[in-house]
């Protein structure tokens, strides 16, 4: 594969939006549907949403698929078919893996305040595993300007453990005009959440704005950098694998 730089613009997402929920999704999604636009690498799914307070998703299915949710702001409630509840706050890791099949719910308990979250999607490497929910704090470990390990397949310590050997998502907080590394790999999703940023080949040939909910797809890219603009940034990066 050749090194190839592909940038989306938050604009030109899917959009669905309802009486209580506002989304966007990376890829095709539910009714939304464009076969050139299935997901990267192992990522299917990149969804920015925001929730109405005390509303959100009934139960449902869900079957083989890892799912990551990191929260912006506000609180998610989160309860399973495995007798899990649990409280996501900015600053945890939330992982469900969901295998040979799991129903849940995903609600804003909060009766005043709307719910951002981010929810990605992972293929994981060995279908029909047991069904199972991991949850950490990691608030203490998001130092300004470095990537912290939220959600991994190789062992990271404070990362809940996903179920493929391919995938590391990387968080980093970033203060005004801090920078830094993108992981080299085949295939690498930078995702701004917060803020803006400027993607930058090492040798300066190359540099990108990015927004809040725009995205960078690298293919076996060259080492690049992320540096915040004046106000900062928060940005989600997948490093993946080969399927």
């Amino acid at each position: 594969m050749a090194n190839l730089i592909e940038i989306k613009r938050g604009e030109s997402r899917f959009h669905t939006k309802i009486d209580w929920l506002d989304s966007w999704h990376s890829f095709s999604f539910g009714p939304h549907y464009d076969p050139a636009n299935l997901g990267f690498g192992l990522l299917l799914v990149n969804n920015d949403d925001i929730i109405r307070a005390g509303s959100g998703f009934g139960t449902h299915a869900h079957s083989d698929m890892e799912i990551v949710t990191w929260v912006l702001d506000g609180e998610l409630e989160h309860r399973d078919s495995l007798g899990t509840i649990g409280i996501i706050k900015p600053g945890d890791a939330q992982r469900m893996s969901a295998g040979t099949g799991v129903q849940h719910s995903e609600i804003n308990p909060s009766s005043t305040t709307d719910l951002h979250l981010l929810q990605m999607w992972v293929l994981p490497d060995t279908k029909g595993i047991a069904p199972s929910y991991e949850q950490l704090s990691i608030s203490e470990s998001l130092v300004s300007n470095e990537l912290i390990p939220v959600a991994s397949g190789q062992g990271h310590l404070g990362a809940v453990a996903i179920h493929q050997r391919e995938a590391v998502l990387w968080v980093s907080r970033l203060s005004a005009h801090g920078s830094v590394t993108v992981p080299s790999a085949p295939f690498t999703h930078v995702f701004v959440a917060r803020g803006s940023v400027h993607l930058s080949s090492e040798d300066k040939k190359t540099d990108y704005v990015l927004a809040a909910g725009d995205a960078a797809q690298l293919t076996n890219s060259n080492t690049s950098r992320l540096t915040a603009s004046a106000e900062g940034a928060e940005v989600l990066v997948w490093e993946m694998g080969i399927k």
